[in-house]
């Protein structure tokens, strides 16, 4: 019954900004860290950020500087703030948040993916 639902994908050009969203529903006891991670074209999936369940960060030194990772507890809901974005940045964004279902153990949860194409 838990389901991580992105949005804020799209198409920007090279020094824009960006705004990723992942909500986190479903019959959830409690999140513990909640993360980014994105795939090129032709390339591994790679980490992007983290943040935990406190606030604590940490990004991929491609990122460093110019993302940011925040989450809103009571919504469920973390973000990735993209700003001077590079060409290089293109991917589909994928959210991944460690929690534990009710009745179950914790465990991994994926959003779908939300694409972001970075060209002039």
């Amino acid at each position: 019954q838990v389901q991580l639902v992105e949005s804020g994908g799209g198409l920007v050009q090279p020094g824009g900004s960006l705004r990723l969203s992942c909500a986190a529903s479903g019959s959830i006891l409690s999140i513990n860290a909640m993360r980014w991670y994105r795939q090129a074209p032709g390339k591994e999936r790679e980490f992007v950020a983290v943040v935990s369940r406190v606030g604590t960060t940490n990004y991929a030194d491609s990122v460093k500087g110019r993302f940011t990772i925040s989450r809103d507890n009571a919504k469920n809901t973390v973000y990735l703030q993209m700003n001077s974005l590079k060409p290089e940045d293109t991917a589909v964004y994928w959210c991944n948040v460690q929690l534990t279902p009710i009745s179950a153990p914790q465990g991994d949860y994926w959003g779908q993916g939300t694409q972001v194409t970075v060209s002039s």
